[in-house]
C-alpha cells in the first residue's frame, strides 16, 4: 500500500476510527491501524523500530476542523537558518 492509499483509508473510515481512537496519533500500513499513542513522537519512535519509513503514517485522530497540518522539508529556510 502507498502513502496515499493509506491517507485515503484514513479520511474514508475517520469517523469510525475516532470512535475508537480519538485525540490518539495512529500508525496505518496497509489500510489497517497498527498502533495507538498519545503523542506523535511514541507513534514515531515506536513505528520505526518494528516498519521501515515510508511503509506506514501517522495521523493524529481528530475531526478535520480540529487538526492541523504538519510539514518538514530540510531545505525550507527561516529568518535565513536553515532547517
Amino acid at each position: 500500500m502507498t502513502i496515499k492509499e493509506n491517507y485515503s483509508y484514513f479520511k474514508k473510515h475517520l469517523t469510525e476510527l475516532m470512535q475508537d481512537y480519538y485525540r490518539k496519533y495512529i500508525v496505518i500500513k496497509d489500510c489497517k491501524v497498527i498502533g495507538n499513542y498519545n503523542n506523535f513522537e511514541d507513534a514515531y519512535y515506536e513505528t520505526i523500530q518494528k516498519e521501515k519509513l515510508g511503509t506506514f503514517i501517522i495521523q493524529h485522530c481528530v475531526s478535520l476542523e480540529e487538526s492541523t497540518m504538519h510539514f518538514a522539508n530540510p531545505n525550507v529556510s527561516f529568518d535565513g537558518i536553515q532547517q
